[in-house]
């Protein structure tokens, strides 16, 4: 559910609310009681949960520059060095 955040236009009262976007929108300030209380434009509050969304899927830009495959001569496997490096799939110094 997205965080909007409203303002009271006579008494200047701010506060942030959690609400559906199907939910009517707040008019009646809850410190004065008048019906200036407005939605206020700001960025977007959300945050992507679940088990396909992490932290890092768009932190590199959206480059789409995948990791250099290891160097043959280095004597390792590909799936030797897939099972010990760590890094991730946004590794650069491999």
């Amino acid at each position: 559910m997205p965080i909007y955040e409203y303002r009271c236009g006579s008494c200047g009262f701010q506060k942030e609310y959690l609400q559906k976007i199907s939910d009517p929108l707040l008019t009646t300030c809850p410190e004065c009681k008048k019906e200036t209380f407005s939605k206020m434009l700001t960025a977007a509050g959300f945050q992507l949960k679940g088990s396909g969304w992490y932290v890092t899927d768009f932190k590199n830009g959206g480059s789409g520059a995948k990791p250099a495959a290891p160097d043959s001569s280095s004597g390792e496997s590909k799936s030797d060095s897939a099972s010990t490096h760590t890094c991730g799939a946004a590794c650069t110094h491999s």
